[in-house]
């Protein structure tokens, strides 16, 4: 029944290709894409809710504290068996894999992506693990937006557009703020986009967050009804915020990564480290049972006015209406949040840092709200700072300050707060970038060798492989001729750059045509004068493996057109600088998204 309805339905969009204009195909996908992506959200955070109301059903009932520790481990265990047993021993995790489908895979990304995100991180998250949906959910989007776009023979510059249309759709149904899903799509991963483009990514946002709209139960979302009136006398408090928030997005950023590595250097088969991570989470969650999942409900409880309410069903339960008992507890919560984190998707576990990150920033600010106003110094208004919070970490880790903006004034269900919301995000943004060059995104790309920033031309080299240039029929010369055997050479091919090479094809030097322009021209000295007295050293040499970033910088610094490839230390070939640069004005041609 279902391949069924499959086939008819790709029948009828194969059919409106037929009939419609290139650009009207475009709208019309990105609407499909966006209801697609709008589902597989409703999904994963419709299963992660009923986990969680289950478990707080089993504490309050039967007093069995202990099945929020027992959860997490059973999901681990289950995301592991999964991979191995369904997914093929393997899953790339992360919304870094969407930078790198884009940059180097031609904006394919693997079909199994648009099912084996929602399968493993339902398990891992919705069972418990200290992690985010909207990764996963990022992710899905964008390979429901490759396929299509794959299915229906498009361009890579529509491939990739379709695939920041699912990414879009995604966030915009996940937290019903399409604003923010564009932004995030921008930002993200349409770095560089012309202006016409912004018309189907808004199109799939405002499908995806219609679609939640209708179908998820609001109480499922993360929103928020109630917050104080902003008070411009309150500002140099939300400066101390933003430094604060930009140096805590630091610190989780190095030790979220210290605890991944940990976790990757383990020599235990995928059972043992996942049983390892489960059972240190499980202590953590026993003790903080607000690291359980993605924490959403604990946030919204902090930014109402008995956040004591935090401590019922824990170990602290008697302390519920001493302040600073709970601001402790708050404290140790979000200094602990980076480690549940790295644990839960070390182990073996799937999920996001989109989740902890929000968690991580609203914890923040009221730990540091709640502090001032406890040593009377002044009083600040705790929802506020909380809701704030969130921002300045969203936006230190990263690098996005316009959706974190963005996204807080839309699930806050106002712009009251833009001003504050400006100052902690562009704040704490400023402080992550002075000390992290890139966003823990991009950063795990980077220390692949897989740079995908900011600047087009960067991304664009990225795409190109060294190799593809290189031209190896160029003829070469021995050092021990005369010149006369080079004028023969350059008589009967159209070369003006020669490679002196001995017998084992090591490279010697070069000879330039211009370099011996008058010398051919003296019949002695051409006769009489060997080619290793006027052959000269490359200023610079290129290995394959050299990425185009660094080809083209060796051409600006040697002010060279071309040079020489060196491949396991011998002479390979030459790399023009003219070609290499119609490479990239082709490639840049075909990425260009209008």
């Amino acid at each position: 029944m279902f391949k069924k309805i499959k086939s008819k339905l790709e029948s009828i969009i194969a059919w409106s290709q037929s009939i419609l204009t290139e650009k009207q195909f475009i709208f019309l996908s990105s609407v499909l894409v966006g209801i697609t992506s709008a589902f597989a959200v409703i999904v994963l955070k419709t299963f992660a809710h009923w986990v969680f109301s289950f478990a707080t059903y089993i504490n309050v009932i039967l007093k069995l504290s202990f099945i929020n520790s027992i959860l997490p481990v059973a999901g681990l265990l289950l995301t592991v068996f999964v991979v191995k047993k369904v997914l093929g021993g393997s899953i790339e995790k992360g919304t870094s894999q969407i930078l790198y489908g884009v940059a180097k895979k031609a904006s394919i990304i693997p079909k199994k992506q648009m099912y084996a995100q929602i399968f493993t991180s339902s398990l891992t998250v919705g069972l418990g693990g200290s992690a985010g949906l909207e990764s996963p959910i990022v992710v899905t989007g964008a390979a429901f937006g490759s396929n299509y776009a794959q299915k229906y023979k498009l361009s890579y510059k529509d491939r990739t557009l379709l695939i920041g249309c699912g990414v879009a759709a995604g966030i915009a149904a996940a937290f019903n703020a399409p604003i923010a899903g564009v932004l995030f799509a921008i930002e993200f991963l349409l770095v560089d986009v012309s202006i016409s483009a912004f018309t189907p990514i808004m199109i799939a946002a405002a499908t995806g967050a219609l679609v939640s709209e209708i179908v998820l139960d609001e109480t499922i979302l993360l929103n928020f009804k109630q917050q104080q009136v902003f008070d411009y006398h309150k500002i140099p408090f939300y400066i101390l915020l933003g430094i604060f928030t930009g140096f805590v997005s630091i610190y989780y950023t190095r030790n979220f990564q210290r605890t991944e590595h940990f976790f990757h250097k383990l020599k235990l088969n995928p059972y043992k480290k996942a049983l390892f991570g489960a059972s240190i989470l499980a202590v953590l969650i026993f003790v903080f049972p607000t690291l359980f999942g993605e924490g959403y409900e604990s946030i919204k409880v902090l930014s109402e006015n008995d956040p004591g309410k935090l401590l019922e069903n824990t170990l602290f339960r008697s302390f519920r209406d001493n302040p600073w008992i709970l601001l402790a507890f708050v404290g140790c919560t979000m200094m602990l949040k980076v480690f549940a984190t790295g644990i839960t998707l070390g182990s073996g576990g799937n999920g996001g840092n989109f989740a902890p990150a929000l968690f991580l920033g609203s914890y923040i600010g009221f730990f540091f709200s709640k502090f001032i106003n406890l040593t009377g110094l002044t009083r600040l208004p705790v929802s506020n700072f909380t809701l704030v919070g969130m921002a300045g970490i969203l936006s230190g880790l990263f690098h996005a300050p316009l959706t974190a903006i963005f996204l807080i004034a839309e699930i806050t269900g106002g712009y009251s707060l833009m001003l504050p919301l400006m100052i902690v995000a562009s704040i704490s943004f400023a402080i992550s970038k002075r000390f992290e060059k890139h966003s823990m995104d991009v950063k795990s790309l980077v220390q692949k060798g897989h740079a995908f920033t900011s600047n087009k031309d960067t991304n664009v080299l990225s795409t190109l492989e060294t190799t593809s240039i290189i031209q190896t029929d160029y003829l070469t010369i021995s050092p021990e001729e005369n010149l006369e055997k080079l004028v023969d050479l350059i008589s009967h091919s159209n070369q003006v750059i020669f490679a002196v090479v001995d017998e084992d094809k090591h490279l010697l030097g070069i000879v330039h045509f211009n370099n011996i322009r008058e010398i051919i021209f003296n019949s002695y000295r051409v006769k009489y004068t060997l080619v290793k007295d006027i052959m000269t050293t490359p200023a610079e040499v290129i290995y394959p493996f050299n990425s185009m970033e660094t080809v083209m910088n060796k051409f600006e610094r040697s002010k060279m057109a071309f040079l020489p490839v060196i491949k396991d230390e011998k002479y390979h070939g030459f790399i023009s600088k003219s070609i290499a640069l119609e490479a990239y004005r082709t490639k840049l041609k075909s990425m260009t998204i209008e």
